[in-house]
């Protein structure tokens, strides 16, 4: 399904800088009859090719999806505080806190200080103090926002680079079983049960990850107190904003995880830094809903690249050393790669999150009963009529389309042009999986498998998945072709 259009004939959805673009047809075939009711094939596109956004939400790769991203992220978050979408205004009156979990130092950085507006020192040391490397452990200058060195380690020697991209790793983990203490805490202080709160109470929450200069990762996380139901029903009237705001210091205080002990690498425990900083979110205090909303959107269409780093994965080819990116950055790669060597430590998938510095969670995410689900099913009506009529579809072979409720939508990629071309959406492909090359083919996935047991069609095993060369089905054809010539010829 591949193309190389010209920019200026294919149109781009919603300002794409990136799209995806597909070759192929759409069959509506009745299920009961197998009649086609409707046909769209992309030929009658511009380009002959259908551009569908990319839809990523990372602002460095392409900046009108990560606003859609972004945008919808801040109606979440926002219905969630103040109702709509589907959640009562009365949640307003729920007790709710905007708290910020920050990870523990793993050495002296580079750091803006402020005080009434005014810059301040970044280490100022009386006594000139040094490391065991024979740098110095002060910083006499005041930095501004955009100073490059912000987040840089005073001797990156010293600084424990190991701990920093295990704390990245396990940060989802630290997570969850902060949830999980959150609540347990909250029914040991209202002197219930786990069972008996849950009755009365539900812990709903929506957070967001922000990585700082110094290349580590902490939460910003809105927690609400509903009613057992959700946030359709009033909490009890012992569910308030101090006490939740006691059990969420209690919580992050307790949570901790231990690393296991590998080769040349002894047991570390991570835990939370000490800076928690918890604050009520009101509609009309200093934190306000809107604040809020827009503070965690405006991060979640955000990644690693504020740390120097990457924006994309490591590939095979690419050479450390040259890469252009912070050397600060670079070491915490280079100990990704390293940890992701040793025995024991394969589950974390460091080498595979080495761009992100180790850290592999979700940026944004919610619980179940926060606020709506989706807004792409929202958005959906509002989108159909205007792509209806920009789009140009195929006439229907046999009229127009019939009981929805009996349609059976296939999606037939063109897989026998793949093979003619080897590309597929403008990546080359070399590999077919057993039902693409069964399709080029023509035939069962049953009767490819025998004759690949047979010897006739070579294949290779990736990981215990089949995978059929793309030059080994031309050499099949050929071999056909050559037998049903020297049987004319026979017969001739």
């Amino acid at each position: 399904m591949p193309t190389d259009p010209s920019a200026s004939s294919t149109r781009h959805p919603g300002g794409c800088l990136q799209p995806v673009l597909l070759r192929g047809r759409v069959d509506h075939i009745d299920g009961a009859t197998g009649e086609l009711l409707h046909r769209y094939t992309t030929v009658y596109e511009p380009g002959g090719v259908l551009p569908i956004a990319c839809k990523t939400r990372r602002a460095s790769k392409c900046p009108p999806c990560a606003e859609v991203y972004r945008a919808d992220t801040y109606q979440l978050i926002r219905a969630g505080l103040s109702g709509g979408k589907g959640v009562p205004e009365t949640v307003t009156a729920h007790p709710c806190v905007f708290t910020t979990l920050t990870a523990p130092s793993f050495g002296p950085v580079h750091v803006q200080r402020e005080r009434d507006g005014r810059l301040l020192r970044c280490r100022p040391r009386r006594r000139g103090q040094v490391c065991p490397h024979g740098n110095r452990l002060s910083c006499p200058e005041r930095h501004s926002r955009d100073d490059a060195r912000l987040g840089e380690p005073l001797c990156p020697d010293c600084y424990d680079y190991t701990s920093a991209v295990l704390f990245n790793a396990c940060a989802p983990e630290l997570w969850r079983r902060f949830t999980i203490t959150l609540r347990r805490s909250l029914a040991r202080q209202a002197g219930l049960t786990n069972k008996a709160l849950a009755a009365q109470v539900r812990v709903s929450f929506a957070k967001v990850a922000e990585y700082q200069r110094r290349g580590i990762v902490h939460f910003h996380a809105i927690i609400r107190l509903d009613g057992p139901t959700g946030p359709s029903t009033a909490p009890p009237a012992w569910a308030t904003v101090a006490l939740l705001t006691a059990v969420i210091d209690q919580a992050a205080r307790t949570v901790h995880l231990e690393t296991p002990a590998v080769a040349d690498l002894p047991a570390r425990t991570l835990a939370w830094g000490r800076e928690i900083d918890t604050r009520p979110v009101t509609t009309t205090g200093e934190l306000t809903d809107s604040k809020v909303a827009a503070y965690v959107a405006k991060y979640a269409t955000k990644a690693a690249e504020c740390t120097g780093t990457l924006d994309r994965r490591l590939s095979p080819g690419d050479q450390l050393d040259a890469l252009l990116i912070r050397d600060h950055a670079r070491r915490h790669i280079a100990e990704c790669i390293r940890l992701s060597k040793l025995p024991g430590l394969e589950g974390l998938r460091l080498a595979a999150w080495a761009h992100m510095l180790g850290f592999g969670g979700h940026f944004s995410t919610k619980s179940r009963a926060y606020s709506t689900t989706s807004r792409r099913a929202a958005r959906r009506p509002h989108c159909l009529p205007a792509r209806a009529s920009r789009r140009r579809r195929a006439p229907a072979r046999h009229g127009r389309r019939r009981d929805c409720r009996r349609r059976l939508a296939l999606c037939r990629a063109r897989v026998p042009a793949v093979l003619a071309t080897g590309r597929r959406c403008g990546v080359t492909r070399f590999l077919l999986t057993v039902p693409e090359a069964a399709e080029s083919l023509a035939i069962s996935r049953s009767k490819l498998y025998e004759l690949i047991a047979a010897g006739l069609i070579r294949s290779v095993r990736i990981d215990g998945s089949r995978r059929v060369p793309v030059e080994a089905l031309k050499t099949y054809i050929a071999h056909l072709l050559d037998q049903e010539e020297t049987t004319h010829a026979q017969a001739s």
